[in-house]
């Protein structure tokens, strides 16, 4: 009895071992993608900011097209628990203001390599191989939460306009921040975007 609980133990730890050099490898997946971009990204480059030898990246994900679509799932992941947090907050409008704040934190990381989910999207559009279209749910999971604050602001006919139009503007102003290398554009935007906030 006693043997087989160790067993049990070690098969526990190599289980929860095998999970974490997966999650490594997905979480490196979506930050080296998001540098290099998904052409120039290689299986090795992946290992190496996992810090898992390149030859066990291959019993986790037998492709890199794999590990694109597990770095898809660490976007998602990403976006449920901003929008679960924002959610705690009482009112819509405070919701959707903090929503661009968390975009204008991250303009420093825009003007290097872009918006994470944008550019990978614009990438993936590209490709012929449906990745695309499991990277947009997620972006429609945005939109749809987007409007359903809007709504919630005052039952608006224009919700779905409304929430496509802030998406569509932190969109553009992080590819603008992007190709001149100024957070302070995203910066400005944002600030922008909060006074318009304030009208509605």
């Amino acid at each position: 009895m006693t043997h087989s609980t160790a067993g049990g133990r070690t098969r526990g730890a190599k289980a929860d071992a095998a999970q974490g050099k997966r999650a490594r490898l997905t979480a490196a997946a979506a930050q080296v993608l998001h540098e290099q971009g998904v052409e120039k990204t290689t299986l090795a480059d992946i290992a190496r900011a996992a810090d898992v030898p390149v030859g066990n990246v291959y019993y986790y994900f037998k492709t890199k097209d794999d590990l694109v679509e597990a770095a898809i799932g660490t976007h998602g992941d990403t976006l449920r628990a901003v929008l679960a947090t924002l959610d705690e907050l009482p009112e819509p409008r405070d919701r959707l203001k903090h929503l661009v704040r968390g975009w204008v934190d991250q303009r420093d990381l825009a003007a290097r390599y872009g918006c994470p989910t944008g550019t990978l999207a614009s990438e993936l559009d590209k490709r012929a191989d449906g990745l695309d279209e499991k990277l947009a749910v997620h972006l429609r999971a945005l939109v749809d939460w987007v409007a359903h604050q809007f709504r919630a602001m005052g039952h608006r006919r224009d919700a779905r306009e409304l929430a496509v139009a802030l998406v569509a503007a932190y969109q553009g102003i992080s590819l603008l921040t992007n190709t001149f290398r100024d957070p302070d554009l995203m910066a400005a935007e944002g600030r922008r975007l909060q006074r318009w906030l304030d009208t509605l």
